[in-house]
């Protein structure tokens, strides 16, 4: 089996330009390909999972990655899935998040010379010419097809701004800029990504002749990689010190049982044949399976031994419903108590185990929360400065604890 045909085994592929040359190509590791990865945080989420380890998966294979950081495209904001227009960084912000990635994508990618490359498309979006750009490039864009992309047919009924609309010129730029540059043929990116990406294949070809080998894959994120990354609102960080790596086991070990499987095919490196064995697995063996993503993903992040500890306290605490050093913390100030105390509703709040006040109030109404082992079920419930002093346990649901303190 080759490097394509396991990455559509393992349920990675999506939408492709040219399957025959693709599946050559990479094959025969001779893709130079690019993902893009946008910097509108200080840390990768979970939810870029899957593009490292593809990443990972292709130059294991011979295939050359180029991780871009999106400097200058950040700047602008990708409208693709939004609602409302992102919030508009500065070049000092972006920069400082850039360099946070970097240093997270070493765990994954080999960088160095005739291996992977980071380039930031501030290098040439940023000191572009606008006349120049509308003459070289926008000719080649049709505003008719671009406004029946998905990318922005969604955001017409509440208002598509000019600077996001430059957004899809922005992206097919950057393809035509490495192609030239680095000899980069292939583009990886989000399914929700298909129009954009298209747009980088036409305008090389538009600019270059049709005899032009470039092509584009679209991955399965839709559907699954956009539920990965985010946990009770919040988002769920590769940075050990925003997500601890008790809390990221946590988060895997707590994925559904329609997901696990999934997850595991397309996210770890356990051989195919393992993971077809788990296919029959059922009821309590999907616990095993679970247990076997969460230390397989929390080792790539964290290493081996926060793995491990991860493990054992997860193991601890399932079994004795007992406390562990390694349980995550918060820790409040007094200036978060009203009177010696804080709400239950509030307290989950701060604990990020819940996004609001409404959020909480129907999770204690619903019963699935209790406090040092006592099911909670009222609301206007309070927990003392007394208590708070010798550390109060939360469980929410059957699998998640979480220790409060003053």
């Amino acid at each position: 089996m080759g490097i394509y045909e396991e990455l559509v085994a393992r349920g990675l592929i999506a939408q492709v330009t040219n399957e025959e040359h693709i599946r050559e190509m990479i094959n025969n590791g001779k893709a130079t390909f690019y993902i893009g990865f946008d910097c509108t945080a200080d840390s990768l989420t979970a939810g870029h999972f899957m593009a490292l380890t593809l990443m990972k998966r292709l130059q294991m294979a011979g295939n050359k990655p180029i991780a871009l950081i999106g400097g200058g495209t950040t700047m602008i904001g990708d409208p693709s899935g939004r609602t409302d227009m992102r919030k508009m960084l500065t070049i000092e912000d972006i920069q400082h998040n850039a360099d946070c990635f970097k240093r997270q994508m070493e765990n994954f990618i080999e960088f160095g010379e005739g291996k992977a490359q980071m380039v930031n498309n501030a290098e040439w979006l940023l000191d572009l010419n606008y006349v120049d750009m509308l003459r070289e490039v926008g000719a080649c864009f049709s505003v008719n097809n671009m406004l029946r992309a998905e990318c922005y047919k969604q955001r017409m009924e509440k208002g598509l701004s000019f600077l996001e609309f430059n957004y899809m010129i922005m992206q097919s730029y950057d393809f035509y800029y490495l192609y030239q540059k680095y000899g980069c043929n292939m583009q990886f990116g989000g399914d929700d990504q298909w129009s954009n990406m298209l747009g980088g294949t036409e305008l090389i070809r538009k600019k270059l002749g049709k005899d032009a080998h470039c092509m584009t894959i679209t991955l399965l994120t839709d559907s699954q990689g956009k539920k990965m990354g985010k946990t009770a609102g919040n988002a769920v960080w590769l940075d050990p010190n925003k997500t601890s790596p008790y809390e990221f086991y946590q988060y895997w070990r707590n994925v559904g049982d329609s997901d696990v499987l999934k997850c595991i095919r397309m996210l770890t490196f356990l051989p195919l044949e393992q993971i077809d064995e788990m296919d029959t697995w059922k009821d309590a063996q999907l616990n095993r399976a679970k247990e076997i993503l969460a230390y397989e993903l929390t080792k790539m992040v964290h290493g081996e031994e926060e793995a491990n500890k991860a493990e054992a306290a997860a193991k601890n605490i399932f079994a004795g419903g007992g406390e562990s050093a390694d349980m995550p913390t918060t820790v409040l100030t007094g200036d978060q108590l009203t009177d010696g105390s804080i709400g239950v509703l509030r307290l989950l709040v701060a604990a990020g185990l819940c996004p609001s006040n409404s959020a909480a109030r129907t999770l204690v109404q619903q019963g699935s929360v209790a406090l040092d082992g006592e099911k909670v079920t009222d609301p206007s419930a309070t927990v003392s400065a007394e208590a708070l002093k010798n550390g109060v346990v939360i469980r929410k649901g059957k699998k998640v604890f979480h220790k409060v303190t003053l």
